[in-house]
């Protein structure tokens, strides 16, 4: 065994961690304590044979110093060191030696990051004798590896911050630490200029002024982009919020070059690539095209905004104005907002336009985008038609257009019998009877919802069911929030990819019934594939809404997020996507909402209940007549508006988790393959308790995993990911090569 090159490995594979001080970077927490225990395994194991290695060939200096530290560590009393390093010791002790498939540790359940108790011990006055010395054998592998010295350092002068796109100058700052660890690689923040490796770094420990030996990049430079102030290196505090580079249409980095008097902010590889200064595009202009770099508001003739974000050409003969970023626009494409293509023209006919995405008034003198098919009049600006969420970035010039096949959804044997694809091997009959009694348990297979009224699809020989709308649903469709085709899919499939599985627009998961989803991985979000349920899949504009006077449309601009007005939520689904009011502009309704039953039933009234919206000056006292506890008027709730008195939380009659149904189940790969079922809770005496809030189970399913039952996805879901926690450093170590042994060294 290569003992000193397993040393070198592992600790250059931690100090090597991106970003592992990022808030619920679990990952990375793994990785640190792993890389810590095979360091640590190793070094024992040299221990071992340490004797007969020095017969047959002299120590290096880093084996001195190992076998210095362990000497050390096996003579020092535990107990007399610092309550940090004491802790930090009795941690990696016990992950070392447990069975972490069953063990999970009571103190260290409340709190699993690992982080904050690397940070007290690293940062202890006087610093330990035995951290004195692992500083030492960390500060001895850099110096081996050239690569770190290779990189450029950054050493910004200014914090700023961003606010509705604007940035900011928070302070000018200096940075002061005694703190040695934190000049070390693992506390630095990694750029990539170019190509896949780091090219730059920002030391947060000392802001480059510990790293003499690397090249420093300028602090303030003059740039041909921005000729009339210098540009100072910043450092982009937190935020939410994103802003794109002035030269590209990636975002800003958290290191950039700024200047505070024009709000003008470049990424550093723009800032290192030569600008151009003239350019030749026949598709767009005749002549040939300078850059102007003056931040003048002149009115782009291709999108006809006025906004100084980027550079911009022009033909003064012409008077021909292109922002840099429109010079790339496509002549024809297919959006999703429409059925047909839509091709560029440079202006419209005079008249009173309004574009079809943002819904605002266009400038038929300024360039834009129309419908190719004669008598359509729809009509985009440049910018909207070509957002990421409704245009799917292929230029469609020259192509030829094809239909678009989409088999049906079923196929009709004979008057009211059908053969539905989700259904292969039994026919449907269609049940047109109105006077049934309604039957809480009897759940559309689709939807996901009860029967309430209206015809439904009932299978000849099982009880698989569908509304008759819901039978009808394409097999493909094109949705107003997405640029690519979905194709219609059916739930649930068992394995799935991800623990949480979520609808791309609501609250809810995908875990059963079916689901419109993308069969195309986003290239920038590919963390979950785009999914949406049927409910968020059938809503569209314009929206007539109970919840408000006007109609709602889907004006969001990507990335854009806005806080529902009848939930009150600042939801994080992956779209962000709201239907707001063009008229008030205030006004923002979620999916969530949007999709909510305006009409359900209740098993103890013979009415339909409605949905109230609450009321602001109500005196009335209302009672839920499931969970009898008191009904806010000012919230949503059900009512019945016969007379009977009848009011319900929407939580109680619909339960926590929607779209979910008894009987089925998903093995989930980010719970370590853990099954989990949906029971039926409405068939007991008394309720089980949950085993992660302890509060009995109050809806109508229970879900259950591992023999421990749960009333939620979410109870489940923290209850399960406390097991992940332990067991993944498991299998992280058994990808290393390790599988279980004991650490004397640590014990």
């Amino acid at each position: 065994m290569d003992f000193e090159g397993e040393v070198i490995s592992a600790i250059s594979q931690l100090i090597s961690i991106d970003d592992p001080w990022e808030v619920d970077n679990g990952d990375a927490n793994k990785e640190i304590i792993g890389c810590i225990i095979e360091i640590s395994y190793v070094s024992t194991e040299f221990c071992k044979y340490a004797m007969l290695l020095t017969q047959q060939k002299p120590e290096s200096e880093l084996m001195l110093l190992i076998t210095q530290t362990i000497s050390f560590y096996n003579s020092m009393d535990l107990d007399s060191q610092p309550e940090p390093l004491r802790k930090l010791i009795s941690f990696i002790a016990k992950k070392a030696k447990a069975d972490l498939d069953d063990y999970v540790d009571p103190l260290l359940e409340q709190d699993l990051e690992v982080l904050p108790l690397f940070a007290k011990t690293l940062s202890l006055e006087p610093e330990p004798e035995l951290i004195s010395l692992i500083r030492q054998i960390v500060s001895l592998v850099i110096s081996m590896d050239p690569k770190w010295k290779k990189l450029i350092s950054l050493c910004p002068q200014v914090a700023v911050r961003l606010e509705k796109g604007k940035l900011h100058v928070d302070e000018e700052f200096l940075w002061e630490t005694k703190d040695k660890w934190c000049c070390f690689p693992i506390f630095w923040l990694k750029f990539r200029s170019t190509g896949e490796d780091a090219t730059h770094f920002f030391c947060r420990g000392c802001n480059g002024k510990n790293h003499n030996e690397n090249n420093k990049a300028p602090v303030e430079i003059k740039h041909p982009l921005h000729p009339r102030h210098s540009l100072r290196l910043a450092l982009l505090r937190k935020s939410n919020e994103t802003r794109q580079c002035y030269c590209c249409d990636v975002s800003l980095q958290e290191i950039f070059y700024y200047c505070s008097a024009c709000d003008y902010a470049m990424n550093i590889a723009c800032v290192e690539k030569p600008p151009v200064y003239s350019i030749d595009h026949s598709k767009w202009h005749e002549h040939t095209l300078a850059l102007f770099p003056r931040q003048t508001p002149f009115a782009c003739s291709l999108c006809s905004l006025t906004h100084t974000s980027c550079p911009f050409y022009i033909c003064p003969p012409c008077d021909f104005v292109a922002h840099q970023r429109c010079i790339s626009l496509p002549r024809v494409i297919r959006i999703s907002r429409h059925p047909h293509r839509i091709s560029f023209t440079h202006s419209f006919v005079q008249g009173d336009w309004s574009c079809c995405v943002c819904r605002r008034k266009i400038d038929s003198d300024y360039g834009g985008y129309s419908c190719i098919k004669e008598g359509c009049s729809y009509v985009a600006h440049s910018k909207c038609a070509t957002q990421k969420n409704v245009w799917d970035g292929k230029e469609l010039d020259g192509i030829p257009e094809e239909d678009e096949k989409v088999e049906p959804p079923f196929v009709r044997i004979s008057d009211g019998i059908i053969k539905h694809f989700s259904h292969q091997h039994h026919h449907l009959r269609l049940d047109e009877n109105t006077g049934r009694d309604y039957d809480v348990n009897k759940l559309c297979q689709a939807c996901i919802m009860p029967i309430y009224s209206g015809n439904f699809y009932s299978c000849m020989q099982c009880d698989y069911i569908l509304h008759e709308k819901c039978a009808n649903l394409s097999r493909k469709m094109h949705h107003p929030i997405h640029p690519h085709m979905l194709t219609l899919k059916v739930g649930s499939r068992g394995l799935v990819e991800h623990s949480v599985d979520p609808c791309s627009a609501c609250p809810w998961k995908c875990k059963a019934g079916f689901f419109y989803e993308c069969e195309q991985r986003d290239k920038d979000e590919d963390e979950y594939l785009f999914r949406l349920h049927v409910q968020c899949a059938t809503v569209s504009e314009p929206l007539v809404h109970k919840s408000h006077e006007h109609s709602l449309f889907l004006t969001s601009k990507p990335g854009e997020q806005r806080r529902c007005s009848v939930c009150k939520k600042l939801e994080q689904f992956s779209t962000k996507e709201t239907f707001n009011c063009i008229e008030c502009d205030y006004f923002a309704l979620c999916f969530g909402c949007a999709t909510l039953p305006q009409e359900v039933r209740y098993e103890h009234d013979k009415h339909m209940l409605t949905l109230s919206y609450g009321e602001e000056t109500c005196i009335t006292t209302y009672w839920c007549d499931i969970c009898e506890q008191k009904i806010d008027p000012k919230e949503r709730f059900y009512t019945c508006g016969e007379y009977c008195c009848v009011t319900l939380h929407i939580e109680c009659l619909l339960g926590q988790d929607l779209y979910v149904k008894p009987g089925s189940s998903w093995t989930s790969f980010s719970f370590n393959g853990e099954k989990i079922y949906v029971r039926a809770n409405n068939h007991h005496m008394t309720r089980p308790f949950c085993s992660h809030c302890k509060k009995r189970c109050p809806h109508k399913i229970v879900l259950e995993s591992s023999g421990s039952k749960f009333c939620s996805t979410s109870c489940v879901g923290y209850f399960l990911s406390t097991k992940v926690n332990t067991a993944g450093l498991r299998e992280y170590l058994q990808r290393r090569g390790y599988g279980n042994y004991e650490f004397s060294a640590l014990t």
